[in-house]
This record gives C-alpha cells, sequence and structure tokens, in this order.
C-alpha cells in the first residue's frame, strides 16, 4: 500500500515539467497523509491538464459518509475495473498525483522501521490515481477526492512491502489520463531507476511535516 508520500519540489520546477497553467502556492509537503488535501493532474472538460487539490482517500458516491474514504487511500490496480468504489472512476475520472518520494515501513524486532522511496534523480513524479465526486446529504457540501493505484513491489520495494504505488513513466502519463491501454499501466516502476534509504521515525507521524523526515536513520 502507500500510506504516506511527499511532495517538495517547488511549483514552478512542477509546471515546467507537467506543463499545467496553475500558479498555486504549494507549500513543501514531507509527511502527506490520508484525510489531507494534496495536489494531483486531471483533464478539464476543454482536454487540457490542471492542477487541482483534493482529499485524500477516494469516497464513492454511493457513501453515506466521508469518513468511508479513510478506506480507500488505495485501490488495487488488479481490481479497480470492477470494485465498485473505483469502476466508474477507472473508466471516467483518472489522474496524476504529484509526489517525490513515498514511505513504507518494515518491522525490525518491535519496532517499525520507516523507508523512503524516491527516483535516483530526486525528479518528481506521478502516481497513477483515480478521483470522485461526492456530496454530502445534510449538508449538500461537494468534496472531490482520490485514492492512489497499488500494484506489486519491484526488487527495491519487495524486502520492505509486497505491494507499491503505480509510479507512471513520463511517457505514459498522457495515456494513463486518455484511457489509452490504462489496465496495462498498472505495473511495477523499474526498480534499477529508484533508490530507498530507512528514515527517521519522526516521519511516523503524521503531524511531523518537516525536512527532519527525509533525515536518514541513525546507524
Amino acid at each position: 500500500m502507500c500510506g504516506r508520500y511527499s511532495l517538495t519540489t517547488p511549483v514552478e520546477g512542477l509546471r515546467h515539467l507537467f506543463q499545467f497553467p496553475e500558479r498555486p502556492n504549494l507549500e513543501p509537503r514531507y509527511n502527506i497523509a490520508p484525510t489531507q488535501d494534496a495536489p494531483l493532474l486531471r483533464r478539464g472538460e476543454e482536454g487540457s491538464v490542471h492542477l487541482a487539490q483534493l482529499r485524500w482517500g477516494l469516497i464513492p458516491s454511493w457513501a453515506k459518509d466521508k469518513s468511508v474514504g479513510a478506506r480507500f487511500i488505495n485501490a488495487r490496480g488488479e481490481t479497480i475495473a470492477t470494485q465498485s468504489a473505483f469502476r466508474d472512476a477507472f473508466e471516467h475520472r483518472r489522474c496524476l498525483v504529484l509526489a517525490d518520494g513515498f514511505y513504507e515501513w518494515r518491522k525490525e524486532g518491535k519496532q517499525k522501521q520507516p523507508w523512503r522511496f524516491h527516483l535516483a534523480d530526486d525528479a518528481p513524479f506521478c502516481f497513477a490515481g483515480l478521483w470522485e465526486r461526492w456530496r454530502d446529504g445534510e449538508t449538500k457540501a461537494m468534496i472531490e477526492s482520490f485514492t492512489i493505484i497499488t500494484t506489486t513491489a519491484n526488487e527495491l520495494v519487495a524486502p520492505i512491502h509486497n505491494r507499491m504505488p503505480v509510479m507512471l513513466q513520463r511517457h505514459d502519463m498522457a495515456s494513463w489520463l486518455e484511457g489509452t491501454d490504462a489496465a496495462k499501466l498498472l505495473r511495477p516502476y523499474p526498480a534499477e531507476q529508484m533508490r530507498a534509504y530507512p528514515v527517521s521515525t519522526v516521519v511516523n507521524s503524521w503531524q511531523n511535516e518537516s525536512p527532519e523526515c527525509f533525515a536518514p536513520a541513525a546507524a
């Protein structure tokens, strides 16, 4: 699964790489956690790509309460075409979740050691995601939310966790948004293009949001 990730790349660098028109004031995010708002890219009605900030944890349109979204921070790539929570979004509402790293935990004795995974060149990238709209039955407020799709772990991630988020290659991003052979893109990222290292347990608390989350763990 993917339960925490980061996005610290300055917004101008993101705009240069991903070509969206918005100029938001994005603060560095070292420890993005479920139910928080986070930036993603999706196609507008006119067909161009736009940046938006949505709540992490997809709330299905049929949900009675927004708390259901906490169960759907991830979607298994193997079942998104058939699972009721994701089926319609997979057909019509795919997105690119902006990131520059993610965390997984490995049990070591009685403790859980967090590890950070990132690209070898430290460049930002995109997770394959789905988004949805949900209207609160009482307040009538509209909430837009998203989920990150997961797949089997590659050789780098597997010793830490058996699943990993789907990280899209740059040349596959347009195909994902357009739905062109979308299911074929839900595969592990090449391990040789990634790096990993154990980090400080500071990241264990979602309340900690600082560069210390990236600090290598003490030997």
